[in-house]
């Protein structure tokens, strides 16, 4: 009966993010009661291997008690100081400090936000208050890539390269722009040498379509996250920020999914030895603990910032829960059990473990592709290996593959394209890993059971 009563709360009462309203309703909802190390179980008893980190987020994995603790211990002694007025908290400066540290290039400043979301909005209006104030008030169009992500907020869901996010929403604005993206398995280039010079000349032609001195920047994920876990090739990364200061125009990374470990470093950055001019990191900085994101900002950009505003004129960008004590309190826990802990170091041998075994998937009859980085992988199915054929959507791909998946204990990313995403913890074994791998393609010989998939599969 309780059960029963809390569907029918979550029925009448709470809006779902990214959701069909009238199929949540009548699914009901998933619940979710407790999770430990990488397994969750929900309110029915089932357990289950969590290969998606919640939300590309969990990367310490559940229970970390330390954590907990942390918490505790800070919303005991504080449980919340304003940003505002020149106030601060111990546990803010000691992140904002210790990140800074951390950055790559001379990202040394750090705005705290509430998520990923935020953090991007803040870059806009830091680059538009940037050029305005410096006195270049035409560079205002933004470029990002098609299939990224840039979260859904008003500003952010138009850099977002992802129709789901625009319709019926008003965007992309005028002033923001897409341009593809480096996606190997469905590109004609004959070579990686040869994408990355596709990309670099559609980047140069779309900033000469609209002017360089009309163009502020251009956003990009180090791995192209909800889009479909597309993995750029080696040295893209740093064509493209070459590309930027050539062009005249501002370097985005969008981290909130590959920060904190997801790729195998700290930051993705770490690769290609990028040194970006404005930075965005969420989910793995506090784990998913508590809400936070972080924009990080480049100290060139800073200090023109800075001197070029008159003294006692505030800079009006804010939020109340800026800087969070508590959310502070974790993400310094979380940093150091990424580093002592011994996180970082685990994250990157199993990270090395499954894409040696993701390679063994290729044999599968649906399995057309297969791209990861650390543990951040995915996978991508076809109907016709050779045509390269998405999964047709009347087959209903991904709830089959969500539901099957899921009653072989198994939670990951079923995109709506045939791709599959997965990125589990950073605590996860070797042992689990091939507990994901055995239950995922296990997972796939079942989909080959429903006749309509089967009959497609040429």
């Amino acid at each position: 009966m309780y059960m029963q009563a809390l569907l029918g709360q979550d029925r009448e009462h709470w809006i779902h993010p990214v959701a069909s309203w009238r199929d949540h309703e009548q699914r009901g909802a998933t619940i979710l009661q407790s999770g430990k190390g990488c397994y969750l179980t929900d309110i029915e008893g089932n357990v289950l291997l969590d290969g998606f980190s919640g939300l590309w987020c969990v990367n310490i994995g559940y229970g970390q008690d330390s954590v907990v603790a942390a918490a505790a211990e800070q919303m005991a002694k504080l449980p919340y100081a304003t940003g505002y007025f020149s106030f601060a908290s111990e546990p803010a400066i000691e992140l904002a400090a210790k990140l800074g540290a951390r950055a790559p290039g001379d990202l040394s400043h750090v705005y705290f936000t509430l998520g990923g979301s935020d953090a991007v909005d803040g870059a806009v209006r830091f680059i538009r208050y940037y050029y305005n104030i410096t006195g270049q008030p035409a560079k205002k169009h933004m470029i990002a890539l098609e299939r990224g992500y840039h979260g859904s907020s008003s500003t952010g869901s138009g850099l977002t390269g992802l129709p789901a996010f625009h319709a019926g929403f008003d965007v992309p604005t005028p002033m923001q722009h897409h341009i593809s993206c480096p996606y190997a398995y469905r590109s004609d280039a004959v070579d990686d040498a040869a994408l990355i010079a596709a990309s670099v000349a559609e980047l140069t032609a779309k900033v000469d379509e609209l002017g360089a001195d009309n163009v502020a920047a251009f956003f990009a994920e180090p791995v192209i996250g909800s889009g479909g876990v597309i993995v750029p090739p080696k040295g893209w990364l740093a064509a493209m920020q070459n590309a930027c200061r050539a062009l005249g125009i501002l370097f985005v990374v969008d981290e909130v999914i590959t920060g904190f470990g997801r790729t195998g470093p700290l930051f993705a950055c770490e690769h290609e030895g990028l040194t970006p001019d404005f930075m965005t990191v969420a989910k793995g900085l506090t784990a998913g603990y508590a809400p936070m994101g972080a924009l990080f900002v480049s100290d060139r950009i800073y200090r023109a910032m800075r001197d070029t505003t008159p003294s006692g004129v505030a800079i009006g960008h804010g939020q109340t829960y800026s800087g969070h004590p508590v959310s502070a309190a974790i993400g310094l826990e979380v940093l150091r059990l990424y580093e002592e802990g011994g996180l970082l170091a685990n994250g990157q041998v199993a990270g090395a473990h499954f894409a040696k075994g993701l390679q063994g998937l290729l044999s599968h009859p649906l399995v057309g592709d297969v791209r990861s980085q650390g543990l951040l992988a995915g996978v991508e199915l076809v109907t016709d290996k050779t045509a390269k054929t998405r999964p047709a959507p009347a087959l209903d791909l991904p709830r089959h593959l969500a539901a099957i998946g899921y009653r072989n204990g198994l939670i990951f990313r079923a995109f709506g394209d045939g791709i599959v995403g997965f990125a589990p913890p950073l605590c996860m074994t070797n042992e689990e890993v091939d507990l994901l791998l055995e239950r995922f393609r296990k997972t796939l010989d079942e989909l080959l059971n429903i006749k309509e998939i089967r009959d497609a599969v040429g």
